[in-house]
């Protein structure tokens, strides 16, 4: 398996990854998310469109992921919208960049057309997950644009490669039942991308991105927590993209 230098939380960071890929500079941006508590969620930018995490994959939390998985497989869960664009992570330590794709392919933002991401959406949307996580191993302009990311952040680049900090992301997706039968709806559900697990993750509804995602990590990530490590960065502000 390929291994790349994790990347660091840090909205800077990722703005500069999004513009090279293709985010256009006018339209939304990745900013921090600096609590939990209203008032502070209140300065996060709006709209919110995608919400990415880091959190660390050890101890309880692993151990609920674990058990998640396995529930899902054996029951099932609501199906989800078909449209949602998720990709396997099949490159070690490339959650940062898994991350950064799966915000901005579902959030309805605005792209270069002739961008690298224009171009990975065009060529990936009727690929199988594995497809795309293939495609991705074989397109060096990410791979590089992810090597520069990991070079620039605050914190030297790290000479054990080896981590249990990982990133994942909450999107708003329609209900699928509403979707495959074409029917106008505004009820949305909330989404986890995580290229780590075995597919997209329903949540359950949602009304409000930002909030939502703040009483899902309350409640269920907080608590099982095995340290500190823990961020939230929104991709926030500008207009929608009619879907």
């Amino acid at each position: 398996m390929s291994r790349w230098i994790p990347l660091e939380s840090n909205p800077k960071l990722f703005n500069d990854w999004a513009h090279k890929v293709g985010l256009l500079e006018s339209d939304a941006e990745f900013v921090d998310i600096y609590g939990l508590d209203d008032e502070l969620l209140d300065l996060v930018p709006k709209p919110v469109k995608a919400i990415i995490l880091l959190f660390p994959i050890r101890g309880k939390l692993e151990e609920l992921r674990q058990a998640e998985e396995t529930d899902i497989k054996e029951k099932g869960q609501v199906p989800i919208d078909p449209t949602v664009f998720w990709i396997k992570q099949t490159i070690s330590n490339a959650c940062g960049t898994i991350g950064l794709l799966h915000a901005l392919t579902n959030a309805q933002v605005a792209f270069g057309p002739q961008s690298s991401i224009a171009q990975l959406i065009d060529k990936c949307q009727d690929k199988t997950p594995l497809e795309r996580a293939k495609f991705l191993e074989s397109t060096e302009l990410f791979a590089d644009i992810h090597a520069a990311a990991a070079a620039g952040g605050q914190t030297s680049v790290p000479t054990d490669l080896d981590t249990d900090l990982h990133f994942t992301c909450f999107v708003q997706a329609p209900e699928a039942s509403a979707r495959e039968a074409e029917i106008a709806t505004t009820r949305r559900r909330l989404i986890e991308l995580d290229g780590g697990r075995a597919g997209p993750v329903d949540r359950g509804e949602s009304t409000d991105l930002l909030k939502d995602v703040a009483k899902y990590v309350r409640e269920q990530i907080i608590p099982k927590a095995p340290g500190p490590e823990l961020s939230m960065i929104a991709l926030a502000g500008g207009k929608w993209v009619d879907e």
